[in-house]
């Protein structure tokens, strides 16, 4: 871990968010997800995250940095569950993606006890600001790589992924990672615009033992954008 990642590591509240703003050019953007206002603090321009380096070994790109119309409508969902709740509390939550934590902090407020991943440690960080800001606590965080999901992270009564099949290879990988990560009866929500990896992660939900029970297309308009975002719910064909 270099001192500067560590050093962020380290930090957590006001004083994670000053320093983001220090090492980044950063904004602030409100946005309306459901009927709430969020403040997400974020890189200006993703494109100045690109390091030759990364691509070049395992061809990563900063996706984390931008805001998806997939988040925002998951992050969305889960705020109407949060509105829907009896007052039982729902269990521990994984997601798989985070970015800047947009869906962390739906799933926060729905009271779910959460661990957000990424493949950026700067993701993270921002993650935990973020969570800070609009919720005033942090999630856990870690690093991972599906690739080499490791064994212990299991027993999960939710995971949360958005716009997450860009790639044949993740649509591939995540059924598997859903499958051993789950706890008995636990549900995957997973929201996607319509990439190309979505046939091949149907056909392997199948294959692994997972059942797609929902979906649920939300229309998505902001500004020029207008998109269909699929809601899917998944979970082990066993429950």
């Amino acid at each position: 871990m270099t001192p500067v990642i560590a050093e962020l590591h380290d930090l957590e509240g006001e004083s994670l968010v000053a320093a983001l703003e220090t090492r980044f050019d950063t904004e602030t953007t409100s946005l309306e997800v459901g009927d709430r206002t969020l403040s997400i603090l974020r890189p200006r321009n993703s494109d100045d995250l690109i390091r030759e380096e990364d691509f070049v070994m395992d061809e990563r790109l900063p996706y984390w940095a931008d805001i998806w119309p997939s988040s925002t409508i998951l992050a969305g969902h889960l705020f109407s569950l949060a509105r829907s709740r009896s007052g039982r509390r729902p269990g521990s939550a994984l997601e798989l993606g985070c970015g800047v934590g947009l869906v962390t902090i739906g799933a926060m407020v729905a009271g779910y006890d959460v661990t957000a991943t990424d493949y950026y440690t700067d993701a993270l960080a921002f993650t935990r600001a973020n969570a800070w800001k609009n919720v005033g606590a942090s999630p856990r965080t870690r690093m991972i790589d599906w690739r080499g999901f490791p064994s212990e992270e299991t027993g999960y009564d939710l995971i949360l992924a958005s716009d997450v099949l860009y790639e044949k290879e993740y649509a591939r990988l995540l059924p598997g990672i859903f499958k051993r990560a789950l706890a008995p009866g636990g549900m995957v929500l997973l929201a996607d615009p319509g990439r190309i990896g979505v046939p091949d992660f149907r056909d392997e939900c199948n294959a692994t033992g997972l059942v797609i029970r929902d979906v649920t297309t939300i229309p998505f308009h902001a500004g020029d954008i207008r998109q269909k975002i699929d809601l899917y719910e998944i979970a082990d064909a066993k429950s």
